[in-house]
Parts: C-alpha cells; sequence; structure tokens
C-alpha cells in the first residue's frame, strides 16, 4: 500500500524550542515552509487549529493558490461555525486547490481551550455534535437538491449549497483521539484516523480499537491510519541523542520562563495526553527508536513523542509502523523549516523505497496478501 508523508504548515517560525521571530502570520515564511515540503518529497502538510492563532482555512488558500502539488489538512473544530458555513469553506478551498483538500475535524480535549471560543458542552457531547455535524457536511458537499436537518445541535431549512467540491463525493475526513468516543465517532466517520505517536504495542492496540469501531458502525471499509512523530536526527547516533538533549533543555527552559502558553488546569483532560505522560513515566526509551521525555516536557502537549537517531534509524523506526498498518506518518521537528527539508531529503526516500520492496514483494505473493495488509 503507498505510504504518504504530513508535515505542518505553520504560520510563523515558533516552536516549543524556539521563539517566533515575527508576526503570528508571517506570509513569506507561511509560503517558504510549505514549498519546502512541496521540494523535498512531502505529500501534505497540516494546517492546525488554535483558539488564538491565525485563522488556517484562509492560510490554506494562500498556498493552495501559489503552489501545484502539495495537498492539504485543514483542521477544523464544529464549535467555531455552523455546518452549512463550513461546507461552503471547505468546497472553495477544494476548488482553490484542485482537489488537494483532507479536512481534520476536530471535537475538543480540553475545556478551557473550548471555552476561549465560547464552547461550554461536556466532552461527551462535543463527539456526538462532531458526528452530527460530519455528516451534514458530507450530505452538503453530495446534495443537488434543497434537504432540511432536525438534529441534536443543528437545525435548518432548505438548504443547498452553490459550491460543490472537486473531490465527489467530497475531499476525504480526518479524525483523531485516543478515548472510546473517539474510537466511535471517527470508526463511524473517518476515512483517516489520526494517532500520535506511541510505542509499537500500544499502536497495535489502537489500530485494532479503530478497526472494532468501523466494523460496529456497520463500515466494510477501515479507515487508513496516521500516527505523528517529533523526529530528531543526525549524522551520527551520538550526535542525534546530543542534539535530543538539547532539544529537551530548551523546552523545559522555554517552560520554567513562562514562554508557552499553557491551560489553566494541569493536568490534561483528553486521553492522548494523559497516554504520553503514562508512557513517558514507565519509560524513555522503547522500540527501535521512540523517546518520551519531549512528551513529559511538554505535559503531554499534543504530538511530542520523539523518534531519534540517524536518518537510517528513524527511517527504520517508521517502517516498524507502517508495518503495522500505519501508511500516513506525520513528522514535524523543532527547527520547522531546517528539520523539513533534512528529514524530507534523508528520511523520506529510505522509506519510499523500503516501501516500494514491500509492497513489490506483496504483490508477488498475490492478491491474498495485499487484502491481508489491508485488513
Amino acid at each position: 500500500m503507498p505510504v504518504e508523508f504530513l508535515g505542518i504548515a505553520a504560520t510563523h517560525d515558533g516552536s516549543e524550542t524556539t521563539p517566533r521571530s515575527g508576526a503570528a502570520f508571517d506570509k513569506e515564511y507561511t509560503l517558504r515552509l510549505a514549498r519546502a515540503h512541496e521540494d523535498h518529497g512531502w505529500d501534505r502538510v497540516l494546517f492546525a487549529y488554535g483558539s488564538g492563532s491565525p485563522d488556517p482555512a484562509p492560510a490554506a488558500a494562500y498556498i493552495a493558490s501559489r503552489l501545484e502539488r502539495l495537498q492539504i489538512l485543514l483542521a477544523h473544530r464544529p464549535n467555531v461555525s455552523y455546518p452549512t458555513y463550513a461546507a461552503k469553506t471547505f468546497a472553495t478551498l477544494d476548488q482553490i486547490s484542485e482537489g488537494r483538500l483532507t479536512v481534520h475535524f476536530i471535537t475538543g480535549g480540553n475545556d478551557h481551550e473550548q471555552g476561549r471560543e465560547g464552547d461550554t458542552l461536556t466532552k461527551d457531547q462535543r463527539y456526538e455534535r462532531t458526528r452530527e455535524y460530519i455528516r451534514i457536511v458530507k450530505k452538503i458537499w453530495a446534495a443537488r437538491e434543497p434537504f432540511d436537518h432536525e438534529g441534536e445541535y443543528y437545525r435548518f431549512h432548505d438548504f443547498v449549497s452553490d459550491v460543490l467540491p472537486v473531490q465527489q463525493p467530497g475531499p476525504r475526513v480526518s479524525f483523531g483521539g485516543s478515548s472510546p468516543a473517539a474510537y466511535a465517532a471517527g470508526g463511524a466517520e473517518a476515512d483517516i484516523y489520526c494517532l500520535w505517536g506511541e510505542p509499537l504495542e500500544k499502536t497495535a492496540e489502537q489500530i485494532e480499537a479503530v478497526k472494532a469501531a468501523a466494523r460496529a458502525a456497520g463500515r466494510t471499509d477501515v479507515p487508513r491510519i496516521q500516527a505523528a512523530f517529533r523526529p530528531i536526527i543526525a549524522p551520527t547516533e551520538e550526535l542525534a541523542w546530543e542534539k535530543a538533549h538539547r532539544t529537551v533543555g530548551a523546552i523545559r527552559a522555554r517552560r520554567e520562563q513562562g514562554l508557552v502558553r499553557h491551560h489553566r488546569n494541569g493536568a490534561p483532560e483528553n486521553t492522548g495526553s494523559q497516554r504520553l505522560i503514562a508512557i513517558a513515566e514507565q519509560g524513555e526509551r522503547y522500540d527501535r527508536a521512540l523517546w518520551t521525555p519531549t512528551a513529559a516536557a511538554t505535559g503531554g502537549a499534543g504530538n511530542s513523542n520523539a523518534l531519534v537517531g540517524t536518518p537510517e534509524t528513524v527511517a527504520r523506526a517508521l517502517l516498524d509502523y507502517y508495518d503495522l498498518g500505519v501508511d500516513i506518518l506525520s513528522a514535524r521537528g523543532y527547527d520547522l523549516l531546517g528539520d523539513a527539508i533534512d528529514f524530507g531529503r534523508h528520511v523520506i526516500p529510505i522509506v519510499r523505497e523500503e516501501v516500494a520492496k514491500r509492497d513489490a514483494e506483496r504483490a508477488a505473493r498475490g492478491p491474498q496478501a495485499l487484502a491481508a495488509v489491508r485488513a
């Protein structure tokens, strides 16, 4: 099966280790970073969402209008707009990008962050709302005649959109989370299910949970699986580990100086971050190259477990996840631009070459071998 690489479409050059050098939306840097991904073998980039961050949709449209191949993963929180409006926004962006859009729906795992934009629903209610939202958006993308909707969270009448996406029946839907409610929602609705990088054994357990949720929802297919990591690479193992420890030191220093914005409550509410913290407490190193101190230093914030080593070591580690069934590999370094270039030059070609060999071997064994991988 093909492998794809997802990078980050940051709107400025700041990260957990360094402050940004300019405005929150640095137009020139945004384009430069996206172009670096397109020029160095990446398939798509994520435009992330934060309550106070630049709006990702127009930033994505800006990139889509200037680059020809790079695909876009647009993060969206259902609480910030009505689904009728969002469906038109997505369809317009799919038109601008000529069919290069995937939409990542974020339910929200932190009450304080959701409350910053007026969302007061409980976590379970948010998952129920997200499922209703996704179904409405999908229906709008496919509808050619006006329709009514009377749901738990949304009601409207006689609506039809005059703008349709290039992709039919619509852009792919991406979803993430590590709780039973997340598995149920994403298993039912997602084309792509996103996981944060965990040890191989725990990742395999999560993949099975997603597949089980898809079957429980009556699906005959299953979502593709994406896993996200923070690569720390260098020409030798020794240099890579020196770089890793410098990185953690910089993360801790910025947090101790109060230079990173925190949520009001200390312990994370979302299951994914809780899992990362628990894994870090159980050990620093797992499998071939997974390293947890970066996650511990951020309090389990988002995609934060690292893969440390030479490009060859990190590539082999990623192939271990590919062999589990992860065919979308998300990677984001701490020097956003430099690491995107280095990863694209030195890691992506190794992984693609090895995946091609695996696929050729499976094809030689016949259709049943290929079907077993996709099951």
